[in-house]
């Protein structure tokens, strides 16, 4: 079941290289509240969130099946989406709060790389629900020249066990698909790219009602 939204907290969600962390900064700089696992985001004393974060990267993800089973790695990835929560449920420091991701893009990419637990995703998406998604879209051949051409991706942004561009682009479309089920039926403003700075702004002052927000392909 999902719950009732939490008034001031949104999500901004976006396949991977969609310009999202460009984004984000830039609301922070302009004093927005922003919440996310990306370095520079942590609050120092949650550093331990860093560490687990890497490590899945650099050493689990890599390790599935051999070294690790899927639920210890699940375990990793859950550390990140909990910390998510509880920044965006943070009332105390006031203001609109937007969330990096939130659940729903961690959740898309385990459901495509055979990470499932499900009832650790039902837990998951008993999460308040935000009061908008902010959506930045790209096409995978963009996001595949953002990559240099596929030599910063990781192993939770492709298809196969090397990062090629076939692998990458069904990876991302997927993801794409996914992501937008796990949104339900959040109201949804897609924007079009990081420079749409003052397009989110507004968005984010205005109150969501059904059937007042954009669509992404449903």
């Amino acid at each position: 079941m999902r719950n009732e939204p939490v008034t001031g907290f949104s999500v901004v969600l976006g396949p991977d290289y969609a310009g999202k962390s460009t984004l984000i900064s830039a609301l922070a700089a302009r004093g927005v509240r922003c919440v996310s696992y990306d370095p520079g985001f942590v609050r120092p004393e949650c550093s331990l969130v860093d560490d687990l974060r890497d490590g899945f990267v650099t050493r689990a993800m890599p390790g599935v099946d051999t070294a690790y089973s899927r639920d210890f790695v699940l375990t990793l990835l859950q550390t990140s989406v909990v910390y998510l929560r509880d920044q965006a449920l943070d009332t105390g420091r006031g203001g609109p709060v937007v969330v990096d991701s939130y659940y729903y893009k961690i959740l898309a990419k385990c459901r495509l790389t055979g990470l499932v637990n499900d009832r650790m995703f039902a837990w998951w998406r008993s999460f308040p629900e935000p009061s908008r998604v902010i959506y930045l879209d790209v096409d995978p051949a963009t996001a595949w020249r953002r990559s240099d051409n596929g030599a910063r991706l990781n192993a939770f942004e492709h298809y196969g066990a090397v990062p090629t561009w076939e692998g990458f682009r069904r990876f991302q479309i997927d993801l794409r698909r996914l992501m937008v089920e796990e949104i339900g039926t959040v109201p949804i403003h897609p924007v079009d790219g990081p420079d749409s700075i003052e397009r989110t702004v507004a968005a984010l002052r205005h109150t969501p009602r059904s059937g007042h927000a954009g669509r992404v392909d449903r």
